[in-house]
């Protein structure tokens, strides 16, 4: 398995790209052509998510790919999610909240963590944790842009990765903030696509999500 990069190498590259495609893997055997297809289409930052039994098995394949791609566990709520995420070649964890032992853990194996935050209070929590990058999430749900700029004028310290009802239509919107690092969704994977691996809409896809990063530099 290739060298895992470091936690801060890992968000400056997430950084870069601007889009973290959110895959939910039900056959592990789909994780390497759809990792490539995303690649090929210029996302080289996957988010993997633990919902499905095969999801640790497609972390796995995904992490041991060549061609530079930063592969992250999503939905990680335990330690023992944590670990055998890690273990499996995870780069980093995302979690839907926020959990001091999950953010210690990835601390330990040196593993970049991105907690779920919806609240002022939660923030502040993982800003005493040594967490500057966290997840907003459900970031629509939860007001959008309007909680996401409220947040970011009392944390101007913090970046964000607003997750949760994002799509191409508002993605440019958040992505045209300074404090949002990156967004996070899973529109440029539908599961008809993945069930059908029609790998090449899906690069097609991809290369839109990218243009859209692009065009609010």
């Amino acid at each position: 398995m290739p060298t895992r990069p470091a936690p801060v190498d890992v968000i400056d590259h997430i950084a870069r790209i601007g889009v973290v495609p959110v895959l939910t893997v039900h056959h592990s055997m789909d994780a390497e052509p759809l990792t490539r297809a995303l690649i090929s289409g210029g996302l080289t930052a996957v988010e993997i998510t633990l919902r499905t039994e095969e999801g640790l098995a497609a972390i796995e394949r995904a992490a041991a790919l060549d061609g530079g791609c930063i592969v992250g566990a999503g939905s990680v709520r335990s330690v023992a999610e944590a670990e055998a995420a890690i273990d499996a070649g995870a780069h980093f964890l995302v979690s839907p909240g926020l959990d001091d032992q999950v953010v210690q853990v990835a601390a330990q194996r040196s593993v970049a963590a991105i907690p779920g935050v919806a609240t002022a209070s939660e923030v502040m929590r993982a800003r005493q944790l040594g967490l500057d990058v966290l997840k907003l999430f459900p970031a629509e749900a939860i007001g959008g842009i309007h909680t996401l700029g409220a947040l970011a004028a009392v944390f101007p310290d913090v970046r964000f990765m607003p997750t949760g009802g994002i799509s191409p239509s508002n993605a440019a919107e958040y992505l045209a903030l300074d404090a949002v690092l990156a967004v996070g969704g899973s529109w440029m994977v539908p599961s008809q696509a993945i069930v059908e691996r029609d790998w090449t809409s899906i690069t097609s896809a991809a290369a839109a999500a990218v243009a859209l990063k692009q065009g609010v530099r």
